[in-house]
């Protein structure tokens, strides 16, 4: 039975390559992140004040939103004097989606 090839004894462990995409499922479920990533432009650097400002979220849950996209690998920052600009880390989350869809194309 195919379901007990992955839920039985011998569970298979997440593939290296998959690691990182728990995290970015979980970052990218919330619609507020969904909404804050759709504010990028290609290329675009963005501040906090920039998408609270385009928000109807306080600052202080934008930043956490801010957070989350950013521990997960979604967002790269730099903090240029008192501002932290963020952008989409697009590189790696191609990479990291990409894996997910090579899955999907050589077992589904």
């Amino acid at each position: 039975m195919v379901v007990m090839k992955f839920f039985g004894t011998n569970t298979p462990s997440i593939p290296p390559e998959w690691q990182p995409m728990a995290r970015v499922f979980m970052a990218l479920g919330d619609e507020h992140r969904q909404r804050i990533l759709l504010l990028f432009d290609k290329g675009e650097r963005l501040n906090v004040g920039q998408i609270a400002s385009v928000s109807p979220l306080a600052r202080s849950t934008v930043s956490h939103h801010l957070k989350v996209l950013h521990d997960s690998g979604v967002l790269r920052s730099e903090k240029i004097s008192k501002e932290v600009w963020f952008w989409i880390n697009s590189d790696w989350l191609e990479e990291t989606l990409g894996n997910v869809l090579n899955y999907v194309r050589q077992n589904c």
